[in-house]
């Protein structure tokens, strides 16, 4: 069940926050500026597992805090190596397959409830007519509560409850 909320996703209690960067991004902006500031420990396993496994784009990185916070990272852009780290382009093919991996993640981790923003349409540049289609297709079918972040509200929580 996909439910449209207003509010600031860091206060969400969604088990799970997913999140759209590039391979290899340096998190400096945005969503991802505000997820680094929060949960340091996550970029620098971020960027050991792209400097070990050098991560495609349209794969995901999960990753858990200390404080059981689950973070899914969403290769949604064109990787930043070798581009001063610089993200690439997100295309709607790569939001796609790691929707389509995050989707396969949730239900093997047994995810309770997931939040996510407007994906790709930040940095990544695309339109939102064209991502929002692909979320509802990805995880639409998905038996949990699904919170799209559609407007940011800095400082207030969303009303998440279904």
């Amino acid at each position: 069940m996909i439910k449209y909320v207003s509010g600031d996703i860091l206060m969400s209690q969604a088990d799970a926050i997913a999140h759209g960067v590039a391979p290899g991004d340096h998190f400096n902006s945005g969503l991802a500026l505000a997820l680094r500031e929060n949960w340091p420990a996550m970029v620098k396993d971020f960027r050991h597992h792209c400097q070990q496994s050098h991560p495609e784009a349209g794969e995901i990185f999960a990753w858990k805090g200390a404080d059981n916070r689950l973070v899914v990272s969403l290769l949604t852009q064109e990787a930043a190596y070798g581009q001063g780290g610089k993200p690439g382009k997100a295309t709607p093919e790569y939001v796609g397959a790691a929707l389509k991996a995050l989707a396969k993640f949730v239900r093997a981790e047994g995810v309770k409830s997931l939040a996510l923003p407007r994906l790709a349409t930040g940095v990544g540049a695309l339109d939102w007519d064209e991502v929002k289609p692909l979320v509802e297709k990805h995880l639409g079918a998905l038996d949990i509560p699904v919170y799209v972040y559609a407007v940011y509200h800095k400082g207030t929580a969303a009303l998440e409850a279904a």
